[in-house]
């Protein structure tokens, strides 16, 4: 196998970096993967009401976005260590979920803050460390979408696919949490305690309408950064 043949192997001919490789794309999967293990272990070191109630810490979409970032991470690194391309495969379809979710987790998380804090913090939660508050709700959505500029090929998910999972998620999350609330009593974020049925509705649906706007986002800006160039020229 020639030089070309190789490369085209190990990179799309639109992926800005090589990946898997076991240098920057290793590096940046190590690294996500620190960060949200530190994230993970506040919740160990600082337990409060939600570890011991239905559902865990899970009734977060917060945690439920960094979970994802993490199985994605952490095939991504398996990828990198093994230089395995179907690994690479998985962690490219696993993206397309995880980042779109964690860019919307830290669009309503830095929003809703922004207009009262009390909107996503319960009154008997203290407010997060600078550092812990941001490897929670904005490192995620940051090394994600380094991740898909630099070292993941085009995406080629398109309206209809990207609006049915954004809607299955939307909804799904809804469910989700008026179950954990018909067992706890509480839900895990103010705001919905302040909303009613109907604008509960609307708040899932407006979500779902920017996880699918992320989606595109990060695809059109994919599409800067690589370039246009057609299949079979290999850049670098």
């Amino acid at each position: 196998m020639d030089y070309t043949a190789r490369k085209l192997v190990q990179r799309h001919p639109l992926q800005w970096m090589e990946s898997p490789s076991r240098t920057a794309s290793a590096a940046l999967h190590a690294g996500g993967l620190a960060s949200f293990a530190y994230s993970y272990k506040y919740l160990i070191d600082h337990p409060n009401p939600i570890n011991d109630s239905y559902g865990w810490h899970m009734q977060y979409l917060t945690i439920i976005g960094l979970s994802l970032a993490t199985a994605t991470f952490t095939v991504g690194l398996a990828s990198d260590i093994t230089l395995s391309t179907r690994l690479f495969r998985v962690k490219n379809f696993l993206a397309v979920t995880s980042a779109p979710m964690e860019v919307l987790v830290s669009i309503l998380y830095w929003g809703l803050r922004a207009i009262d804090p009390k909107l996503v913090l319960p009154s008997w939660a203290p407010p997060l460390p600078v550092l812990y508050d941001v490897s929670f709700h904005g490192v995620p959505a940051i090394v994600l979408t380094l991740d898909i500029l630099l070292l993941s090929p085009p995406w080629t998910i398109s309206v209809a696919p990207a609006c049915i999972i954004s809607l299955i998620l939307a909804f799904g999350y809804w469910f989700w949490v008026e179950l954990c609330y018909s067992h706890n009593g509480f839900y895990p974020y103010p705001i919905f305690e302040q909303l009613n049925p109907p604008s509960r509705a609307a708040l899932f649906a407006l979500s779902a309408a920017v996880f699918a706007a992320s989606t595109f986002a990060l695809k059109g800006v994919q599409g800067l950064v690589n370039g246009g160039e057609r299949p079979g020229k290999v850049k670098g």
